[in-house]
């Protein structure tokens, strides 16, 4: 399997962080944002998700496929802890990670692509996403 070919066979398109996305669910019952949404999140060898946050949901992330991925966070925009998302469990990975509301993150594969999902509570809204300065990283 090629990042290429899960791209299409999902119907994936650019996201403005980076990497590939595509939303698979928003609850109805909590209107037009909805209580959650969830979404397929692809990045591939070389691509990072520029230092983003969403102001006031929490999102959980959950490895699907492919290479690790380094989930990177700051709460304070000062310190940064990394999370390692996949599937070897006993070498320290983790299949899910959770980024609080308000909270900084970037994230990368550590290999030829990863599949994630990422779930958003209240629903996700790109009124709420914040996307920080070009070149900003945490301590900076």
């Amino acid at each position: 399997m090629q990042a290429a070919d899960i791209i299409q066979a999902l119907s994936m398109q650019r996201h403005p962080e980076g990497g590939w996305y595509v939303e698979t669910f928003r609850d109805a019952n909590g209107g037009q944002r909805g209580h959650s949404t969830a979404i397929y999140y692809l990045l591939e060898a070389g691509e990072r998700s520029h230092w983003h946050k969403v102001k006031d949901a929490s999102e959980a992330w959950h490895h699907y496929a492919g290479a690790p991925l380094a989930l990177h966070r700051s709460k304070d925009g000062v310190t940064q802890e990394t999370v390692r998302l996949g599937p070897d469990i006993l070498a320290g990975e983790r299949p899910q990670a959770i980024i609080e509301a308000d909270e900084w993150q970037s994230a990368e594969s550590l290999g030829a692509y990863t599949l994630v999902g990422c779930t958003v509570a209240p629903g996700f809204d790109f009124s709420v996403f914040e996307m920080a300065p070009p070149g900003w990283q945490p301590g900076r």
